[in-house]
């Protein structure tokens, strides 16, 4: 073949790759549009638990206030508090007076779409949003969600403004919605699972989340159903709440590459099956954005928090069994290194001052 004849030909497959590539984008859009018009005509009432944040109800300091509004780097990423409660009963309210077993923060890079997750770990000896201090997950039980996110923004120097609560049988329907999620579960793990499998009731007062279960026989990876991935989440027999927070991310992270191979279609039934199971700061339409986009996103990193080598643990008083952050203020610069590590960063002066009162108050107990 002559010269001549290869550049015409290899201008020829690059002109069909672009039209394909045309082509793929523009169904693409039209599947989105579709699924957006499927979900609102088919989900108007969806009895989701919808609260809006009052803006003068969160707690966030002043610097970081300050950089949020002059800061274009850290302006560039979104971050939504997660909340996963022990509620048992479908109906339940999810907006407060429980305790919260995963506390989570997911931010998103909104240029690269790239998601980052950090769990904080329940028994976390922190400012519990009202200037007592105690484990964190109180304080979801104390104040709801306002509380609950108020902490986390005291503590850890964060400006978030929206979150997502989700009880037991959230976590079932959004795992069966999508088909199931794929974990190697351990031969250790296998009897707790179970067990938990055995105890997700609710109260007498209130009906059953399940009527019978699918025990897990064998280790290895296989899809659990919702039920089994639920119980999944809960162990904590193994390697306290540091790898229980690794399995919730774990399941999270399945949830979320299941629903992005996901037709229109079931999508939409996805929405239908979860919605009515949340709480949320988001209105309905913003959710469903969420959905149809969530091809766009990949969650590239998780961590927990306190950091491994940053933190100890023992008994604090009337507290109980605690995690104790040697020195907040390290933990929190590593935590907006893991988070936004293309923004320059130092504590606030109120992180140095909920950093000195975790250290006198727990010092007589756990030493340094």
């Amino acid at each position: 073949m002559s010269t001549g004849s290869k550049k015409k030909s290899k201008r020829r497959l690059k002109k069909r790759k672009l039209v394909l590539l045309f082509v793929e984008l523009i169904v693409m859009i039209f599947a989105i549009v579709a699924l957006i018009i499927v979900i609102k005509t088919t989900n108007k009432e969806t009895g989701i638990q919808n609260f809006a944040l009052n803006s003068e109800d969160i707690s966030v300091s002043s610097e970081i206030k300050q950089k949020v509004q002059t800061d274009e780097k850290f302006q560039n990423y979104t971050n939504i508090a997660f909340f996963g409660v022990d509620a048992r009963n479908k109906k339940a309210d999810l907006s407060r007076t429980t305790r919260t077993d995963v506390i989570m923060i997911c931010s998103i890079n909104n240029t690269t779409k790239d998601i980052k997750l950090a769990s904080v770990y329940r028994d976390t000896y922190l400012n519990v949003g009202n200037d007592s201090y105690n484990k964190c997950n109180s304080a979801y039980a104390k104040g709801g969600y306002e509380q609950a996110i108020n902490m986390l923004n005291m503590n850890l120097d964060l400006y978030m403004t929206d979150f997502i609560t989700v009880g037991f049988q959230g976590v079932i329907s959004a795992v069966d919605a999508v088909g199931g999620v794929d974990i190697d579960v351990t031969q250790a793990e296998i009897s707790y699972l179970n067990d938990y499998q055995a105890s997700i009731y609710a109260t007498e007062d209130n009906p059953r989340l399940i009527t019978d279960y699918v025990p897990v026989t064998k280790p290895g990876m296989q899809t659990l159903n919702g039920q089994q991935a639920l119980a999944y989440c809960r162990i904590r027999a193994i390697g306290n709440d540091f790898q229980r927070t690794e399995r919730q991310r774990a399941v999270l992270q399945q949830i979320m590459l299941k629903a992005q191979r996901m037709t229109p279609a079931q999508l939409n039934q996805l929405a239908t099956d979860v919605f009515p199971l949340i709480a949320t700061s988001f209105t309905f339409d913003e959710l469903v954005s969420m959905v149809a986009g969530v091809g766009q996103y990949r969650i590239v990193e998780t961590t927990g928090f306190p950091f491994d080598g940053y933190y100890t643990t023992g008994m604090i008083g009337s507290k109980g069994s605690c995690v104790v952050p040697t020195d907040l203020n390290l933990n929190v610069i590593k935590l907006h290194e893991f988070l936004f590590p293309d923004v320059e960063y130092s504590p606030s002066q109120d992180v140095v001052t909920y950093s000195e009162k975790i250290h006198a108050d727990t010092a007589p107990y756990v030493g340094r």
